[in-house]
């Protein structure tokens, strides 16, 4: 049974129940005994059709089964065939949303919540601010997903819905790169989760794994893994496919922040051949990104590689529900792999279509096709030029916040600005490449050290 409907049985006002009641019986043509059949008396239904009695949700659903209708319909103020309407309105957005089409999918679910008998529908309308809580994430506006996540996570419930709107708080908080928030939706839930008998599902279990990743893209690669084999160890005790395979992606992520490609290789793969026997295409696709920028990290490199995961994943993008993040860093992948074979045109027109698809206000996926750019200019001599995109990835990257992934790209730019002969930016850059890992220099008191 709905959670929802289950909620609105205990609060509805008992004459309104009792009259709509009466009014499906005899529309159904049947007795009170008829109705009541074996559950309670006829004089017992007869007082909650008086208002006088308030019946629980099992047995309501009961008698709505012998009259022939619902419980939405003994529940909820709107016809059944507007209830119908608004499910067909939401199935739409969801559809587009899985497609992909984020714009379609906000403009779909923004005219279903503007309907004034969504407010009568409580679980559709939950699941409407959750679709486009999702659209908002697709198209990049980060900060409206975060508000209405916000409140769709504030009050916990034992159900996947819930967890689900907490997964994605912390990936949007990530996202945006506010990290200790997206490692606190995870970790202030585990106790709730617990108390609430729900740590077997798996969104459970991807809500620790996602945990893991904001360890990870905060710079601390050590809890990460702690975090991900607790993950594992879930998701082997309740034999969840997708949690087991989350745990494995996650890992690999972990095990190729820390050199260990073939390690990070071989985890991708194990999660790779488990999210293929589902129907996950989301997350599907960012585990071949992550497989092809594995191939790209191997010593020595595999563009080829890359470039044909890359197709397969193109194709299963036009129809999965990628966000902007996703296909910007796709053609981020493709450029670096066209670069590596000396394809200079190709990568260019990469480094373009970066820019094209990029989320709103993406600082590093900026500064990550400035250096692209750069890289090309450099490779093909023209040192002034790779100088100016490399200066403006630098200026993109000063929006971003302080994570390793960031730390990483500064460093980068450290070493390219150096070989292009700007050593004042390659100094800053390291400076900053520090900040981003949680470096600071002390604060200089005097000019020279004390003397003993």
């Amino acid at each position: 049974m709905d959670l929802t409907l289950a909620e609105l049985s205990r609060t509805i006002d008992p004459a309104e129940l009792g009259r709509r009641l009466r009014t499906a019986r005899v529309a159904a043509g049947m007795t009170q005994a008829q109705v009541a059949a074996d559950d309670i008396t006829a004089a017992y239904l007869s007082r909650i059709e008086d208002g006088q009695r308030r019946p629980e949700a099992g047995l309501l659903e009961r008698m709505a089964t012998r009259m022939g209708v619902t419980l939405e319909d003994l529940l909820l103020d709107v016809s059944r065939d507007k209830v119908n309407e608004l499910r067909l309105a939401l199935d739409y957005a969801e559809l587009s949303l899985a497609s992909g089409e984020g714009t379609a999918a906000l403009q779909a679910v923004d005219v279903l919540v503007a309907d004034p008998a969504l407010e009568s529908v409580p679980s559709l309308l939950r699941a409407a601010r959750q679709v486009r809580a999702g659209a908002l994430e697709n198209t990049g506006d980060l900060d409206g997903a975060i508000l209405l996540l916000e409140d769709l996570t504030a009050n916990p419930s034992p159900d996947a819905s819930w967890l689900k709107a907490l997964i994605a708080l912390s990936r949007c908080y990530r996202e945006s790169g506010d990290f200790p928030r997206a490692i606190g939706v995870g970790e202030q839930a585990r106790k709730m989760i617990e108390d609430l008998g729900i740590d077997g599902l798996t969104e459970a279990i991807q809500l620790t794994v996602t945990t893991a990743g904001a360890y990870h893209a905060q710079g601390d690669t050590d809890q990460a893994m702690r975090v991900c084999m607790r993950a594992l160890e879930a998701a082997e005790k309740h034999e969840s496919l997708v949690g087991k395979a989350s745990a494995y992606w996650n890992a690999s992520i972990v095990e190729a922040s820390r050199g260990a490609t073939q390690a990070a290789i071989d985890l991708a793969r194990k999660a790779l051949t488990l999210f293929e026997m589902g129907d996950d295409h989301r997350n599907l696709a960012r585990l071949r990104s992550t497989v092809a920028n594995l191939h790209l990290l191997q010593d020595p490199p595999e563009p080829e590689a890359t470039l044909e995961i890359l197709s397969t994943l193109e194709r299963e993008m036009n129809w999965s529900s990628a966000s902007a993040w996703d296909i910007s860093y796709l053609h981020l992948l493709r450029g670096r792999a066209h670069l590596l074979l000396g394809d200079h045109e190709a990568a260019e027109e990469a480094a373009e279509r970066v820019m094209e698809t990029k989320p709103t206000g993406a600082p590093t996926h900026e500064a990550q096709s400035h250096v692209l750019k750069g890289r090309v200019a450099f490779t093909r001599g023209d040192h002034d030029t790779a100088r100016q995109h490399f200066q403006a990835g630098v200026h993109a990257l000063t929006a971003a916040g302080a994570d390793r992934d960031a730390a990483q790209l500064w460093f980068e730019l450290a070493d390219l600005l150096a070989d292009v002969g700007d050593h004042e930016g390659a100094l800053q850059a390291f400076r900053s490449a520090g900040a981003s890992t949680g470096l600071r220099l002390p604060t200089r008191v005097g000019t020279t050290l004390p003397r003993g």
